[in-house]
């Protein structure tokens, strides 16, 4: 009875110490340590009724007991940080498993000594400890895997030593620390890096591990025919529980190299479309569109909550998120989001293959589960790349229609004497016609000349502001000229910015040299009303000016 509430508390625990440490540490994925705790859970159970002598039930929560671990180290190498390649795993445990088994038939099972011993027992000991040993070595500085490693090993010490030993207190010891070193395992934060998410690495199918895999799946079968042919069949149990874990595990292998081959092709087909969308796209909301359906294409249905494609740095800063940190390298970065099962991903815009950003900047922003953003992060790199030309290509094209339009108006209004000017949104003059150089006196503008500093500083800024505002007008003011003297003239500007082909201000001047010329008010004039008294204050001003 006193044996029996010692496992009790032992193993609760044990679990009670992983249940904390999940709640507390927050791990990427908690089924690997839940199913660790089951599986610790279950052997208390079993050791329960081994205390009261009641070895068919133990015997069953016992093998239970093995397949949660199984299943358990089986998580803690699915698309973990520390396994990010679990294929030669694999192919390792399955052939040292087939070779134990072969040890335990033909050399050690030959003896009476260790006839006690459960072979099944020791066999899945091994196992286990061989997984917890290859997580150790993949991360030395993992307390929580090196942990794990010593309570397999103190499952194995007491599988072999309990029966030895005719179920001494020492050998039963090595129970104890299985329960403790499990326990302590999920309290100390390093266990966090155990399921932390990282991209598979894809492993090509080599020929020697197809003749490894097919020599662990053939072991037991050959070592029943042998035994068979040699005499009655005494390790049945230990040759089918064997057979059962290779056949396992072959299987697992199998569907992993499945698994990579579809989720290449998925990633080739949806590169395929979104690289066909992004090349018909005609503007930017076409592009944007072909990159949403991109990124639901590539990853997993349900897992993005959101997708801003931010064309430059201007919106990234109003959208909150932060530009590329300081002498990154890399093609992309994370950001925590609300949601602590999520994260964001951002991509920058960069020039494929050149690996430039883009003068503009810009960035792909996908927000979604961590899970598939990083499995899916080479992909939307890629995305952001083709992202990043297809805009280029666009604005490439609507410059070269702009050039065009340009050159066609500097041909049809080369001898007229009308004045008229195109500037871009930051008031660059980007086409100005010859009267315009005649009425400011300045025979050659220079390049990226600013239309408001054509303008007498007294109207620079009611210039500025009604240029700024959205519609056409009309507003009256005072060209410099480089002699000192100024020009009186009425500006007719129409805003064509929202015009692919312009995406600027078409501004026409037209020279006020007395009242009459004035007379007649524009139709968009803002001071139509009280034009008369408003041109002789002026011309009063541009007489005291001289």
């Amino acid at each position: 009875m006193l044996r029996a509430i010692e496992w009790i508390l032992l193993g609760a625990g044990s679990v009670g110490a992983i249940l904390y440490g999940v709640r507390r540490h927050h791990p990427g994925r908690r089924s690997p340590w839940l199913l660790l705790a089951g599986a610790v859970a279950t052997l208390a159970i079993g050791d329960v009724w081994y205390a009261y002598d009641e070895m068919a039930f133990a015997d069953s929560a016992y093998l239970l007991m093995f397949v949660l671990v199984a299943l358990s180290l089986l998580q803690f190498t699915r698309g973990g940080a520390v396994l990010v390649d679990r294929a030669r795993l694999i192919d390792l445990v399955a052939f040292a498993c087939s070779g134990m088994l072969v040890v335990w038939v033909f050399v050690i099972g030959s003896g009476g000594r260790f006839q006690t011993v459960s072979p099944a027992d020791v066999i899945g000991d091994l196992l286990l400890i061989g997984v917890a040993v290859r997580l150790v070595t993949a991360d030395h500085r993992n307390v929580a895997a090196i942990l794990l490693a010593v309570g397999s090993a103190g499952m194995l010490a007491g599988d072999v030593f309990y029966p030895l030993t005719g179920r001494s207190a020492v050998a039963e010891s090595a129970y104890v620390l299985l329960y403790v070193a499990w326990g302590m395992s999920a309290l100390h934060p390093s266990m966090t890096r155990l399921t932390e998410p990282r991209p598979a690495r894809l492993s090509p199918w080599r020929f020697r591990d197809t003749v490894l895999l097919a020599a662990s799946a053939a072991t037991p079968p050959c070592v029943l025919i042998i035994e068979a042919l040699s005499g009655p069949v005494q390790n049945g149990v230990v040759i089918a529980v064997t057979g059962a874990i290779t056949l396992l595990l072959t299987i697992t292998r199998l569907a992993d190299s499945l698994q990579q081959h579809s989720q290449a092709l998925a990633r080739e087909r949806g590169l395929r479309a979104a690289n066909t969308a992004l090349v018909a796209a005609a503007d930017t909301s076409e592009v944007e569109n072909a990159v949403r359906a991109a990124v639901h294409r590539l990853l997993p249905g349900g897992a993005v909550r959101q997708v801003i494609l931010a064309t430059d740095d201007g919106r990234l800063s109003r959208e909150g998120l932060p530009p590329a940190p300081p002498g990154s390298g890399t093609h992309s970065w994370w950001m925590s989001a609300a949601d602590p099962e999520e994260r964001t991903l951002i991509c920058p815009l960069r020039l494929e293959p050149l690996a430039v950003a883009r003068p503009s900047g810009g960035a792909l922003v996908i927000t979604g589960r961590r899970e598939a953003l990083i499995a899916g992060r080479d992909a939307l790199e890629v995305l952001a790349g083709e992202t990043a030309l297809a805009l280029d290509r666009i604005t490439l094209v609507e410059a070269v229609g702009r050039r065009d339009s340009d050159l066609y108006l500097r041909a049809v209004t080369g001898n007229t004497a009308q004045i008229m000017a195109v500037i871009d949104s930051d008031h660059r003059i980007r086409y100005a016609s010859p009267g315009l150089h005649r009425l400011t006196g300045d025979p050659e503008l220079p390049p990226l000349t600013v239309f408001d500093d054509l303008i007498h500083p007294d109207d620079q800024e009611a210039v500025r502001q009604a240029l700024r505002a959205e519609g056409d007008g009309t507003v009256y003011c005072a060209l410099s000229r480089p002699d000192g003297t100024q020009a009186l003239v009425e500006i007719v500007y129409r805003d064509l910015r929202r015009d692919r082909l312009v995406q600027g201000l078409v501004v026409t001047l037209r020279a006020v040299g007395s009242r009459g010329d004035v007379t007649d008010p524009a139709p968009h004039h803002e001071h139509q009303g009280e034009l008369p008294a408003w041109v002789n204050r002026r011309s009063a001003q541009h007489k005291f000016r001289f």
